[in-house]
């Protein structure tokens, strides 16, 4: 039997707060792993990512993310999380680029601060009345903002904005409620909720299709690279700076950092912590 280096991380943590962040496992060289094996690899851990390091030539490393059952093109917490192991594994410094299924990504660390810099975004109008997608989240219409939109700056989700924290909290989607308009490019529901309770403030929500059934994220940093996104859309004035909390409702609070450079750049960046490591034997 081989054995295989994984660590567990907590991205996007609190200081000072041990079970706070959204938890990650980084198989250190996954060179040799058939995708059969690393997608078992990840439906073991079964935690929201399972990221697999492996050699580029276009990038400092490569690396593949899987959910317990399929592989994501990009995701903001499993590339910041993957690039603090990076470093280390590497000698990497810290400056680096990953390479993902959706391009070659760009990181910059401040000791366990790390920041991404995400694609510039894709958006598409949602083809769904403001009531239907109410019900299917269980609000009034009056609980939804602006308009929600689809948003990718690496993998497509549906932006959701609302009129106050009581209703992101009152909020419980239903699966069966989400028809193909409201599921994404991939067939997924995925769906950010958030409401912008001051000027440089963002409280949020994140669900997500798994096992047919919907979960909640407790920290998603690409959700938080596509609200950069909508932002833009509506034209926000940048430079822009957001602290965004997500995660109180799972337990697992965690904390995201948004910023809009004068170039119209998204970056995102949070705090990674490690919390354990250890060995699988194939």
């Amino acid at each position: 039997m081989t054995p295989r280096k994984f660590r567990i991380l907590n991205v996007f943590s609190l200081e000072g707060k041990t079970f706070s962040g959204n938890p990650l496992c980084v198989v250190e060289d996954a060179e040799g792993l058939s995708d059969e094996e690393m997608q078992a690899i990840a439906l073991q851990f079964n935690l929201s990512e399972t990221t697999f390091i492996l050699p580029s030539t276009k990038a400092t490393a490569r690396v593949r993310i899987f959910m317990p059952h399929v592989e994501l093109p990009f995701a903001g917490h499993p590339m910041l999380g993957s690039a603090s192991v990076v470093r280390e594994i590497f000698s990497a410094g810290d400056t680096l680029t990953l390479e993902t299924l959706s391009g070659i990504i760009p990181l910059i660390a401040q000791n366990d601060n790390w920041e991404l810099t995400a694609a510039a975004p894709q958006t598409r109008p949602l083809e769904f009345s403001t009531d239907r997608l109410a019900a299917a989240l269980s609000l009034s219409t009056a609980d939804i903002g602006t308009p929600a939109m689809w948003v990718n700056t690496g993998v497509e989700q549906l932006l959701v904005p609302l009129n106050s924290v009581d209703a992101l909290k009152r909020c419980q989607p239903t699966l069966a409620l989400f028809d193909r308009p409201t599921r994404n490019q991939r067939g997924v529901v995925m769906i950010y909720l958030w409401v912008m309770d001051s000027d440089d403030h963002v409280t949020s929500r994140f669900f997500f299709e798994k096992s047919n059934g919907l979960c909640e994220d407790p920290g998603t940093g690409s959700a938080c690279a596509n609200l950069g996104g909508y932002l833009l859309k509506q034209n926000a004035a940048v430079p822009l700076e957001i602290t965004v909390d997500q995660g109180a409702q799972t337990g697992r609070p965690c904390r995201l950092n948004l910023r809009l450079d004068s170039a119209k750049n998204i970056k995102v960046s949070g705090k990674v912590t490690e919390f354990g490591r250890g060995e699988i034997f194939l």
